[in-house]
């Protein structure tokens, strides 16, 4: 019994915004700064590798002071609103009947919402009364991966079952109006909002790339890296400078032998399959993979062509690769890096 990754569907938000189209909004953000200050944000934005990205709120919401129940509000309603239409083009995509996922994870870290997202995805898609749910919060950017590494553990437990893996994330809706720092600033010029949903199946009649193992690696001491702060006016961005030199020194560890322990060595690997954090966290990767003669266009191109959308992202690159009807045998790694802060790695096999 194998457990395989047999689809993934994206849904983009309803606004979108090129960099250059942005660039007015933070003419009226960046009122009364320095223009010194005001010349370094919008080198953070043309250098930030984005072209554009995507928003459930219009740029004069995003740029708007709201209250952090506003902001809320609006990500409840559309994230909601995502979670159906993702779930729905999935369904369709892998000619499923939603009567058929005995397991449900969701994955966002960028609003509050009690119930669930996965308790409306029931109701709307009229899915199964006895399904399984796991609605996971605080993993931020590695969650994508995280939810696949769960499903994985439970479909192991249960041959002959399937599970959707729906992650859907908003960074716009904890852009922080009043705090000109560089971490809000830096976080604003790099991430979008967007969905992606993965259906994975321990059935032997249903195709995909095989995994063969998941992974999880916690460095110790790094709790301060990454994540968000709850204050009064919403959810504001915690993201230490030092996160790509952190990556860099500990990637032997993540990487090697983690390949090892299932009999490969990376030059066996044929796709990366790595989630865009951002401009300098790609470049280090790249560095890091390029010495090792692969690289991650797919990582760039999806990070250029949407942002990073947190946990939603690594799955945006993934779909590229499910598309591609890869041959058989190839190898590919899935990797990410999020709060914790941890790695989280899934090795697959076409």
């Amino acid at each position: 019994m194998s457990v395989k990754i047999t689809t993934v569907a994206k849904q983009l938000p309803q606004y979108s915004r090129t960099t250059d189209e942005i660039l007015p909004f933070l003419d009226i953000w960046l009122e009364g700064q320095e223009d010194r200050f005001k010349r370094k944000v919008k080198k953070i934005f043309g250098n930030a590798a984005v072209d554009k990205r995507y928003s459930i709120m219009a740029p004069e919401e995003v740029f708007t002071a709201t209250t952090f129940q506003d902001k809320n509000d609006i990500y409840t309603r559309e994230v909601v609103k995502l979670g159906e239409q993702v779930l729905s083009k999935a369904l369709i995509k892998s000619g499923w009947e939603s009567q058929s996922i005995d397991f449900i994870i969701t994955v966002s870290c960028t609003g509050i919402m009690i119930p669930s997202l996965d308790a409306y995805l029931i109701n709307s898609l009229k899915l199964r009364q006895d399904i399984i749910r796991l609605p996971v919060t605080e993993m931020g950017c590695a969650a994508g991966v995280s939810g696949v590494v769960y499903a994985n553990e439970f479909l192991k437990a249960n041959p002959g079952k399937r599970a959707a893996v729906i992650a859907i994330e908003s960074p716009t809706a904890t852009f922080q109006h009043t705090d000109y720092s560089m971490v809000n600033v830096v976080s604003a010029a790099i991430f979008g909002d967007g969905a992606a949903c993965v259906f994975l199946s321990s059935k032997e009649e249903d195709s995909g790339p095989e995994i063969v193992d998941t992974a999880m690696y916690h460095f110790y001491d790094a709790q301060e890296m990454m994540g968000f702060k709850l204050v009064n006016t919403g959810l504001q961005m915690i993201l230490d400078q030092k996160v790509p030199e952190q990556i860099a020194d500990k990637f032997p560890d993540i990487i090697h032998p983690f390949l090892k322990e299932n009999g490969y060595d990376i030059k066996d690997v044929n796709h990366l399959i790595f989630h865009p954090g951002g401009r300098k966290i790609v470049e280090t990767v790249e560095d890091l993979f390029g010495k090792l003669g692969k690289n991650i266009d797919d990582t760039k191109e999806v990070l250029r062509l949407y942002g990073n959308m947190s946990s939603a992202t690594v799955l945006y690159v993934l779909e590229r690769f499910l598309d591609r009807k890869l041959p058989e045998g190839d190898l590919g790694i899935m990797l990410s890096f999020g709060p914790g802060f941890s790695a989280q790695r899934v090795l697959l096999k076409w």
